[in-house]
């Protein structure tokens, strides 16, 4: 008797295992979006990233495999030990196929981490670090927007050729600030000019002026604020009450979206030089996404949100031409297929993961240049793919022999 047991839970567990992709397949495929709801990152996340990406859930179809497609959303409250806590909770119970946003580079990586324990796909369409692709890249995560490495080389060129050769940073105190200094002062420095030094600060402070004093003393001509969102806008702000742009220092808004200045307003925002991956102005595909989102929204979308909506469109195809759920030929799928969308008409993702598309180099317009509600920006450049993100052969990511 005991054998027969034996061999019919042998018989059972092949079973199982054979129809494992099968089953899989009869489960509805679920996204989770895991952002920033409420803290300084809300404004270029958060609410319309959620939204962005039922955008395309309905714009595909709402449903995968004949089942409508779900989607659950958390708040990563900007910590990494949060972030793993939910990313693990979602793909381990609550079958989560795909999860996408990660607000910072730290919850980016303690979610990578849950991503290749469980071999299932994460994008990150808010983080900025280049390590994402880097030293820490994961066969299971792509970094669709940006990245310091992108924004650096767009923006600090631009500004060390027109003599901005003296540098410091206001540097938010965790990975994605250290990543902006460190990429930016390299491109300053291999540009013959230097660092005078760095002041750093805990993520959202609502005082900078002990910040600003140092960079003010420190007499470098550019003053670079290697942080985002709302602390990128009270920098600038208390910038201008210090008076610091009057005395003959200039700002670089690193990563700045048109989100900031939208809260900045032209007056205070006019001239920054800054670089992003999406304008809803551009051309007629970004301009009909950008309505479709303002409609919903009443502001149009930042970069990221545009964005969440493309990356998560793009994997929805490529789950439907792969004809399953499984995250190894849903990856495939969406090496080999280029992206064109509202986002970019450009767009190659990589075998590091990183999803290469053109940037753009804006300067903002002055108040009496904009003719209509959120026309903030007028085009300097646009800068090719393989010239904004990092060469694939020195990104020191493990995946590429």
């Amino acid at each position: 008797m005991k054998s027969i047991v034996t061999s019919l839970s042998a018989a059972g567990l092949i079973a199982a295992v054979l129809a494992g992709p099968a089953l899989a397949q009869q489960a509805p495929l679920k996204i989770g979006v895991l952002t920033d709801f409420q803290s300084v990152y809300s404004d270029i996340g958060g609410a319309g990233n959620v939204e962005a990406t039922k955008m395309a859930i309905e714009e595909f179809g709402g449903s995968m495999f004949g089942k409508p497609i779900e989607l659950v959303t958390a708040d990563a409250l900007n910590k990494a030990d949060v972030a793993a806590t939910i990313t693990r909770k979602w793909y381990e119970a609550e079958n989560v196929d795909m999860i996408i946003d990660m607000p910072t580079s730290a919850t980016a990586l303690a979610g990578m981490e849950m991503s290749k324990q469980f071999e299932k796909i994460m994008i990150v369409t808010d983080a900025a670090s280049s390590d994402i692709t880097g030293k820490s890249c994961s066969p299971y995560t792509l970094h669709w927007t940006y990245d310091t490495y992108a924004n650096a080389h767009t923006v600090g060129s631009a500004i060390v050729k027109n003599g901005g050769d003296t540098w410091f940073f206001i540097t938010a105190d965790y990975l994605f600030g250290h990543s902006i200094e460190r990429d930016t002062g390299d491109v300053v420095r291999a540009a013959g000019g230097k660092v005078l030094g760095s002041a750093r600060h805990p993520l959202n402070t609502p005082d900078f002026s002990s910040f600003l004093l140092q960079a003010q003393a420190s007499k470098a001509k550019i003053i670079g604020m290697a942080n985002g969102g709302a602390d990128t806008i009270n920098t600038i702000k208390q910038a201008s009450e210090f008076g610091i742009v009057a005395g003959g220092q200039n700002l670089a808004g690193i990563v700045m979206f048109i989100s900031d200045i939208h809260s900045l307003g032209l007056k205070l925002a006019q001239g920054l030089i800054i670089t992003e991956a999406y304008y809803w102005d551009l051309n007629d595909r970004t301009r009909a996404f950008g309505k479709r989102f303002f409609e919903r929204m009443k502001r149009m979308p930042t970069m990221n949100q545009a964005a969440t909506y493309s990356a998560t469109l793009h994997y929805l195809n490529a789950v439907k031409a792969a004809g399953t759920k499984e995250t190894k030929p849903v990856l495939a799928k969406m090496r080999a297929t280029p992206v064109r969308d509202a986002f970019t008409d450009n767009g190659v993702v990589r075998e590091d993961g990183r999803m290469v598309h053109s940037m753009f180099l804006f300067e903002v317009k002055k108040p009496e240049e904009s003719k209509a509600p959120w026309d903030y920006y007028k085009v300097l450049a646009e800068v090719p793919g393989d010239q904004a993100f990092r060469p694939l052969k020195d990104g020191g990511c493990p995946l590429i022999k």
